[in-house]
């Protein structure tokens, strides 16, 4: 089953909502990076809430687009957590790792959405 990148992210994007993420964002960086289509951004609270995003986004995608990670990695620490969908990347933060590594900043040459502002 093929499902666009664009879908990918915003299916990413309602299951870190699911487990209560925030400010989750979503930058489209394929015009200015080969590296993938979309990176997703998204706060935990704890190790506990990172992990639960974890697993509700590779849970999410595996149901709708039948895809698993091609990487993971940080799941265990859940200070940053990562999941690689190849067109798609995933980033699940603590506060203090967010501040620290700013990824907005370095991908603000991408188009950034914001996932409240994405019409559903």
């Amino acid at each position: 089953m093929y499902m666009d990148s664009e879908k990918l992210a915003e299916f990413a994007a309602e299951a870190c909502d699911d487990r209560k993420a925030k400010d989750i964002q979503l930058i489209r960086i394929d015009k200015v990076s080969s590296l993938c289509d979309w990176i997703i951004i998204a706060e935990g609270l704890s190790d506990v809430n990172v992990r639960s995003i974890i697993k509700s986004v590779e849970d999410k995608l595996k149901e709708k687009a039948d895809r698993l990670p091609l990487r993971r990695e940080g799941i265990n620490e859940a200070k940053w957590a990562l999941l690689d969908y190849g067109e798609i990347i995933i980033n699940v933060l603590q506060s203090n790792e967010r501040k620290y590594y700013d990824l907005e900043s370095f991908w603000s040459n991408g188009q950034i959405y914001k996932y409240e502002n994405i019409i559903r």
